[in-house]
C-alpha cells in the first residue's frame, strides 16, 4: 500500500517536473524571439544604410538589397569637416557629466536615505517637487545664459542634465534597501568619517545601483541636441546629435527646394542619399551606446530589482 503510495507520489512530482521543463521551454522562445524582435529593426537599420539610394528608390526597403554602397556614409563626412570633433565633444560631455551627475546624485540620495539626517523629510519633498512641476522653458533658458552665463559653455551641456528627481528618489530607494545600517554604525565606531564612509564602503556596496543610474545618464548626455540647440553656437562646441540634425535639415532643405536652386545645386540634391543618409546618421549616433551596453548590463538588472519587493 505505502509503495503504491510513494509510487503515485513520484508520478505526480514526475509529472509537476515535465510541466515546469515544458513552461519553461515555452518561455525561453517566447524571450528569444522578443529579443530577435528588439534585434532586427536595428540591423535593417544598418542594411539600409549600406544600400545604394537608386537601389532603394527603385525597389523600396529590403533585407536583401540588390546593390550596396557607402554613399550615405561619405555624404555624411564630407558634408561637414567637424564630423570627429562633435563625437569628440560628445564623449567629452558623456564621460564628465556621467561622473558630475553621479556625483551629485549618489550624494544627494544617500543624504536623504539616512534616518540620522535631521532634514531629510525637507530634501526630499525639494527633490520630488521637480517631478511635478517645472518653470518652462523661458525662465530655463533666462537661469542658463542671464544668471549662470553658461551660453556657449560646455557646462551649458553638462549642468542642465546631471541633476535628475527621478534618478534621486531611485538611488535613495536602493540606498535604504541595499546599504545596512549595522555596517554604518560599525564604520562610525571605528572612526571612519562621512566621506570615507561613503566612498569605501558604501559606493563599493552600492555597484549595481550606481551603474544602473550611470547608464541612465550616459544614455542621456549622448542623445542630447536640445540644450546644444538652446545654448550653442560655436562650431567646436556643437555634439554629434546636433550636428547630424543639421545635416539632415540641410537635406531636407536641398530636396525641396531643388527647383530654385542653380543646376548643379539641382544635380547635388538629386544625387543625395537622402534616405540611406538618415539610416547611417541613426548607426553613427547608436553604435558606440551599443558597444558600451555590455560593460553595464551585469549591473543593470540588479540595480533595477534590488528593493523592489519589500520583506
Amino acid at each position: 500500500m505505502f509503495a503504491k503510495k510513494d509510487k503515485t507520489e513520484m508520478l505526480e512530482n514526475n509529472r509537476f517536473g515535465s510541466v515546469s521543463k515544458k513552461s519553461n521551454l515555452i518561455m525561453n522562445f517566447i524571450m528569444a524571439l522578443l529579443a530577435f524582435l528588439c534585434v532586427v529593426p536595428f540591423i535593417f537599420v544598418v542594411i539600409i544604410s549600406f544600400t545604394s539610394e537608386k537601389s532603394l528608390k527603385t525597389n523600396g526597403f529590403s533585407f536583401f538589397p540588390d546593390k550596396l554602397s557607402l554613399e550615405a556614409y561619405k555624404y555624411i563626412i564630407t558634408s561637414s569637416d567637424q564630423l570627429l570633433k562633435s563625437y569628440g565633444v560628445t564623449i567629452l560631455i558623456t564621460v564628465l557629466g556621467t561622473i558630475v551627475g553621479l556625483f551629485f546624485i549618489s550624494t544627494y540620495a544617500y543624504a536623504i536615505s539616512r534616518k540620522s539626517f535631521a532634514y531629510k523629510k525637507f530634501f526630499t519633498t525639494f527633490a520630488f517637487i521637480p517631478m511635478l512641476f517645472g518653470g518652462g522653458m523661458v525662465s530655463f533658458y533666462l537661469v542658463v545664459t542671464k544668471f549662470l552665463h553658461l551660453k556657449n559653455s560646455i557646462w551649458a551641456l553638462i549642468l542642465p542634465m546631471c541633476m535628475n528627481s527621478w534618478y534621486v528618489i531611485v538611488l535613495r530607494t536602493f540606498f535604504k534597501t541595499s546599504v545596512p545600517d549595522a555596517v554604518i554604525e560599525s564604520a562610525k565606531i571605528d572612526g571612519a568619517t562621512e566621506w570615507r564612509l561613503f566612498f569605501q564602503i558604501v559606493l563599493p556596496i552600492s555597484l549595481p545601483g550606481m551603474a544602473t543610474i550611470a547608464l541612465f545618464l550616459t544614455l542621456g548626455y549622448w542623445n542630447d541636441w536640445f540644450n546644444a540647440m538652446l545654448f550653442i553656437d560655436s562650431p567646436s562646441l556643437t555634439p554629434l546629435q546636433y550636428l547630424l540634425m543639421r545635416i539632415e535639415n540641410s537635406m531636407e532643405f536641398l530636396s525641396q527646394n531643388a527647383t530654385k536652386l542653380g543646376v548643379s545645386q539641382i544635380e547635388a540634391a538629386a544625387n543625395m542619399p537622402k534616405e540611406t543618409a538618415k539610416m547611417a546618421m541613426v548607426v553613427l549616433s547608436t553604435l558606440p551606446i551599443v558597444f558600451a551596453y555590455p560593460f553595464f548590463q551585469k549591473y543593470f538588472v540588479n540595480g533595477l530589482t534590488i528593493g523592489a519587493v519589500k520583506e
